[in-house]
């Protein structure tokens, strides 16, 4: 086994499996495995990971799972709600995507 098979592996055995990290939430009406990282989230609030100072929300998710990647400003409707993308970005299958509230909506 490669080691990109054993991260497509531990994707769904460990990071995005519903009994350990992940949460199932509706993105773009689709139910999907996604996981919001609080510590990451945290760092954003206090300015330190540049050019994502403004999200909201951060969550990771399959690249598979998640429509075509949206640019930043684009919409993207988690749980109902309509979020504005701040940054999207993915890595070995999985997308890690700052979200911020739609304050218009």
């Amino acid at each position: 086994m490669t080691f990109k098979d054993q991260i497509a592996r531990d994707l769904d055995n460990v990071f995005l499996n519903l009994d350990e990290f992940a949460e199932v939430h509706r993105i773009e009406g689709k139910r999907i495995p996604v996981v919001i990282d609080d510590d990451a989230f945290v760092k954003l609030k206090q300015g330190q990971i540049l050019g994502m100072v403004e999200a909201d929300l951060l969550i990771f998710a399959k690249v598979e799972d998640l429509p075509p990647e949206k640019a930043p400003g684009s919409l993207l409707n988690v749980d109902g709600r309509e979020c504005i993308v701040n940054a999207w970005g993915s890595s070995n299958g999985l997308a890690e995507v700052a979200l911020r509230q739609n304050r218009t909506a």
